[in-house]
């Protein structure tokens, strides 16, 4: 076979050799032979072309506006190069942007436009990028004097003004607990950092994108701009839940404008997605990145900062809770929870108080009972209700209002098993069983666990029902039990639940 046969095994291809044959067999004076050849070559010289225009047939609407969006994500945030047209998502440059956006978000790396990916772009963050010169490392981008002066220069209206002072003065406040650093307000002239709110191109080359999207953003420590700090008038501002927190919001561009980056960290301050949360706002790694541009405070209060994002593929890692939701697996672990859905390719984390504010940090057990069309929360001496993602009226409730004795604190585990409508709960070597079609406590309890699940000797810190068997989660170990035969059939890392 010869170097171009492989080509005329296509159809179009095969027109085309015949159709300019007859047409430059007369003109030329050569056989069908050596025309055929000199076609042949001319094809292949051209075959790129050919598959680039091939390539590039109309996409529909929506994956337009996706590869759109995601271009525009890559350019702000990832330096991507401007000019890359949409249908090109094919190419390097492309891809190894999206590898490195994958690689920040611990994303699993494709270098796809997969769904996790879309929604990651989707949400609400700062407008600083990712990677670029705003890294504490290499050039040390910092204040040269540890006495910092601010200047409000406007108000949102959205707010009284005494709660945008009181909002920027505690989001300082939170850097200086934890550095020599000081801050003093000015109320005219040129200050360090210069905070103002504004919309779409709002006098610094550098405009916001309109409600939602772009939340604010600031600008390293140096002269002239460095160090100012722009809030997006078309967002809505709040003190509390109901709207983007501008404690929140402000504490975050404020770090940035004390010299600090992004953190791949989900539980980090610094962290480029927006998220609600109440408490303390630093975690370690927040604090290890401002102290390395400082140094600590020579006389620090206490604080205690929040722990790190849990790492899913941990071999050590185990559960608090985990429980289904209308098909979807929720997996609580510290102030987080993973969400796995069928369609996605990976776990998705996220802030629990994100999600549902007035939830507490921490989840001890979880169930849900789809006749109710009802999540069942635990935490301490308490329990909320969830329809959906919706928090149910009238809870919290009391774990007693169950029938169980005022001796028990909180429950380890939770899980129903529809097939008999009973409930259980674990509490440390003990289970109770509750009917939920009655609303009341099964006689005869609490029971031994190791009584009745042989093989669950020790505690449980979560536990699931799919198919007839059991998963107990202790640990870092995960044990599938079969309750009809009433044995552990197989061991298993507690994490390979989340693909790891």
């Amino acid at each position: 076979m010869n170097h171009w046969e492989p080509l005329k095994k296509k159809k179009w291809t095969q027109n085309t050799i015949y159709t300019l044959q007859s047409f430059l067999t007369p003109m030329t004076g050569l056989d069908n032979t050596e025309t055929t050849t000199m076609i042949s070559f001319l094809l292949l010289l051209l075959l790129p072309a050919l598959v680039a225009h091939s390539s590039a047939m109309p996409l529909p609407s929506q994956d337009k506006d996706n590869l759109l969006l995601a271009e525009k994500y890559l350019r702000r945030f990832y330096g991507l190069s401007a000019g890359l047209q949409g249908r090109k998502t094919s190419s390097g440059a492309f891809q190894t942007q999206i590898k490195e956006m994958q690689r920040f978000f611990k994303l699993k790396v494709t270098g796809n436009l997969d769904d996790n990916t879309l929604e990651l772009m989707k949400q609400a963050r700062c407008g600083v990028p990712d990677i670029g010169e705003y890294n504490h490392f290499p050039r040390h981008l910092k204040w040269q004097s540890n006495n910092v002066t601010f200047r409000i220069l406007n108000y949102t209206p959205d707010l009284q003004k005494s709660d945008v002072d009181r909002a920027i003065r505690n989001a300082l406040n939170i850097w200086a607990d934890v550095t020599p650093l000081t801050f003093r307000k000015l109320h005219k002239g040129n200050a360090d950092i210069m905070i103002s709110f504004g919309s779409k191109e709002h006098g610094d080359f550098n405009p916001f994108d309109g409600p939602n999207g772009l939340l604010a953003h600031a600008y390293p420590p140096g002269q002239g701009i460095g160090g100012d700090t722009h809030f997006d008038e078309d967002e809505h501002w709040s003190k509390d839940s109901s709207a983007y927190n501008l404690f929140i919001v402000a504490a975050h561009e404020l770090g940035h404008a004390l010299g600090m980056s992004h953190s791949s960290d989900a539980g980090a301050l610094m962290y480029p997605v927006y998220s609600y949360t109440t408490g303390y706002p630093l975690a370690e790694d927040d604090i290890e990145g401002i102290q390395a541009l400082y140094g600590p405070n020579p006389n620090p209060r206490k604080v205690k900062p929040k722990p790190d994002a849990p790492t899913k593929c941990d071999p050590m890692l185990s559960f608090d809770a985990v429980t289904e939701l209308r098909g979807e697996t929720i997996i609580f672990k510290d102030r987080f929870y993973w969400r796995l859905h069928p369609q996605m390719v990976e776990p998705e984390q996220t802030l629990i108080q994100s999600t549902w504010p007035s939830l507490p940090k921490k989840v001890d057990a979880a169930y849900e009972n789809p006749e109710k069309d009802l999540v069942i929360i635990f935490s301490g001496i308490r329990m909320w209700a969830l329809n959906g993602y919706n928090i149910v009226d009238g809870y919290p409730k009391y774990i007693h209002k169950l029938g169980l004795p005022k001796t028990i604190r909180e429950i380890d585990a939770a899980v129903h098993i529809r097939d008999t409508g009973k409930t259980l709960l674990f509490t440390e070597e003990d289970y109770w069983s509750y009917d939920e079609a009655t609303g009341t406590m099964d006689s005869g309890y609490p029971r031994l666990i190791q009584d009745d699940f042989p093989g669950m000797d020790d505690e449980i810190d979560a536990v699931a029902h799919h198919y007839g068997h059991l998963y107990f989660f202790h640990e870092h170990k995960q044990y599938e039990y079969s309750y009809t035969s009433r044995k552990v059939i197989r061991i298993m890392r507690t994490n390979s639940i989340l693909n790891c």
